[in-house]
């Protein structure tokens, strides 16, 4: 059976600026902000949490299935998949709306403000995780809030294992909402705002969002690597060592596919761990998010050279 990703699918259009947000943010004038920053570069890529997270699954030997409206604009990406042998039988056109696009800016201390203009992903609600035969895995990502709610209400109702994303969209959900999200997914994953974000939701403290119900709680810190914690145990993994840094725009998802890669196989979580941080350094010296690849034995290598012993496949 397959793994179903849910999320986005569209494009990132990713700017650099040569200096510090924080130096230009006045703390005492949060009630008021107006800024703009003068980008020196600017590129158009291929993205969406969906396909990035897709990407890496289909590199390090899975076979995913995205489930995501795209739009009038899709050809180029339509050609990407296909290239790469990844199914894009899952993913809906509306004609009359653009793909979903990510613009964002990031600054010399890799630091990230980004807005994303929803398009074609606002018709995900319509989609189905189910519609066509029971999944063996679902990734319900960041996108459409009521797209989310449905996934998350599929698989509970059809007991189907998923990691639960809700990342930008944790505001958008009420207490009850992201509560049932998060106490019926076998993962939950974030960064570590992003966490803290739902801890405040819930207006619960870490200990008793790590009970809750996943089997770990994923807690994703960028240069300082990762946590993953169970009821039992802590587990904290080293970031791989980059070659160079270019541009951490989709190294979270890359670090999620990379974890579910080795947690569908059945691998120990820090083995999944160190997956996931080896499949995000590859993005991070990319400039891009799909703009990166590598062969399993080129993956082996790299796991090996970060972590001193080999990969169980």
């Amino acid at each position: 059976m397959k793994e179903v990703v849910t999320g986005s699918v569209g494009y990132d259009y990713i700017m650099n600026f040569n200096g510090r947000f924080s130096d230009r943010i006045m703390p005492d004038k949060l009630h008021q902000i107006s800024l703009s920053f003068l980008a020196d570069r600017l590129s158009k890529n291929l993205g969406g949490t969906a396909g990035n997270l897709a990407y890496t699954l289909k590199l390090l030997g899975m076979d995913p299935l995205i489930v995501s409206t795209a739009g009038n604009d899709f050809s180029e990406y339509q050609e990407f998949l296909s290239k790469h042998g990844i199914s894009s039988q899952g993913i809906r056109i509306a004609p009359g709306e653009p793909s979903g696009s990510y613009h964002v800016i990031t600054d010399k201390d890799d630091n990230q403000i980004g807005a994303y203009y929803v398009g074609a992903v606002k018709f995900n609600k319509e989609l189905s995780v189910t519609g066509e035969g029971k999944p063996g895995f679902v990734v319900i990502g960041p996108n459409d809030p009521e797209a989310m709610k449905k996934y998350v209400d599929e698989c509970i109702s059809g007991r189907v294992p998923y990691l639960y994303d809700p990342a930008f969209q944790i505001a958008n959900f009420t207490p009850e909402e992201l509560k049932k999200g998060v106490e019926g997914a076998e993962l939950l994953i974030g960064n570590d705002y992003e966490i803290a974000l739902i801890e405040q939701q819930l207006g619960i403290s870490h200990e008793e969002l790590i009970l809750m119900g996943p089997k770990a709680v994923i807690t994703t810190l960028g240069g300082k690597g990762a946590i993953i914690e169970t009821r039992r145990d802590a587990i904290h993994v080293n970031a791989a060592k980059p070659k160079k840094v270019s541009d951490p725009t989709g190294a979270g998802d890359a670090f999620r596919g990379g974890f579910l890669a080795g947690y569908l196989r059945g691998f120990d979580l820090a083995v999944c761990g160190q997956m996931g941080a080896v499949a995000a350094v590859y993005t991070v010296e990319k400039y891009g998010t799909v703009t990166h690849h590598y062969t399993l034995e080129e993956f082996r290598t790299r796991y090996k050279e970060n972590y001193g012993t080999p990969l169980p496949f």
